[in-house]
């Protein structure tokens, strides 16, 4: 069983890279810090990463601080887990090069590298993944861990709103909140201590929104000169993608998300009809099938154009 061949590597190894993927999201963090701080206990000497900082909203976590930017130089490790990532490249670390043995633990599709692959798409998060195997472990989470987990699946599961919120999902929830961490705490750090500069942001984006003649899709847009009137930095527009998928009649939301000249990321979110991330792959990126995300050149209005396009082959 693969839980038991990561619980042998654990066991029989000193020194581990717990890394997720770049512009993270709450179960990379939650994830990786969860997982981190565990091993932590266990006695291992751990190195926590991510390509960027960790978003102003989730630093309220315990020991935030020990997630790292910048590896320690001439960093190598026993083990490397990635984590929530779908992709090695996505990490931005040449993680085969820092590592003897590399492990993939994840619910994306199609996420197949990695010495060991465990992968789990039923799965709400990766966070999840995370909690079966410390309790396989028999390791008793600590608050720390245990706050982590919980806004991993919180994040995840859209406070449980998302297809994603299986019986699991809330029965880990319940184990967590039995082991001492408050939900308030936890949704109100994360989604009511919000920035000002992302309301300001907010007005900029929403007069953006176009809807499909149809109807069934909807996208907003940000632009770096969009991101430079606000005074906001990219992390304040999480999320964002979410309001033109609550429109009545809505299948699929897109928030388009200029990253330099000519370069956007485009963002998916579906209701569940439409396999956004099948579409996302024929775009070079990936993603479940409510969500998904790639990276596209072009202008705006080329973007949009081009994207338009594949959801009107698909709703016809």
């Amino acid at each position: 069983m693969i839980i038991q061949q990561i619980i042998d590597l654990i066991k029989n190894n000193q020194s581990f890279l717990v890394v997720a993927h770049e512009d993270p999201d709450g179960d990379a963090i939650g994830s990786t810090l969860a997982l981190a701080l565990a091993l932590r206990d266990m006695g291992k000497d751990v190195v926590a990463y991510n390509a960027d900082d960790i978003p102003a909203v989730m630093r309220f976590l315990p020991q935030s601080d020990f997630l790292l930017n910048r590896l320690p130089e001439g960093s190598s490790f026993d083990v490397a887990f990635v984590l929530d990532a779908g992709d090695v490249e996505r990490t931005a670390l040449p993680v085969k090069d820092l590592c003897q043995t590399m492990v993939n633990i994840d619910h994306h599709p199609y996420s197949t590298f990695g010495d060991l692959c465990y992968v789990d798409t039923t799965a709400c998060a990766t966070a999840v993944l995370i909690y079966r195997l410390l309790l396989a472990y028999h390791y008793q989470p600590s608050l720390a861990v245990a706050k982590a987990l919980y806004l991993g699946i919180l994040s995840d599961t859209g406070s449980f709103r998302y297809s994603s919120a299986n019986q699991e999902s809330f029965a880990v929830a319940g184990e967590l909140v039995g082991l001492g961490i408050d939900p308030w705490e936890i949704s109100s750090n994360l989604y009511e201590s919000l920035a000002p500069e992302r309301m300001k942001l907010l007005s900029l984006v929403l007069p953006t929104l176009q809807i499909s003649p149809c109807g069934r899709y909807a996208s907003v847009a940000m632009t770096l000169d969009t991101l430079q009137q606000s005074g906001a930095s990219e992390e304040h527009a999480d999320g964002f993608v979410n309001y033109p998928r609550a429109i009545c009649g809505v299948e699929v939301a897109l928030f388009f998300n200029q990253i330099s000249d000519n370069l956007y990321k485009v963002s998916f979110r579906s209701r569940g009809t439409i396999d956004v991330g099948s579409l996302s792959r024929k775009l070079g990126g990936g993603g479940h099938h409510n969500a998904a995300g790639a990276k596209i050149n072009g202008t705006l209005d080329e973007v949009r154009t081009s994207v338009a396009a594949l959801l009107d082959q698909l709703f016809s």
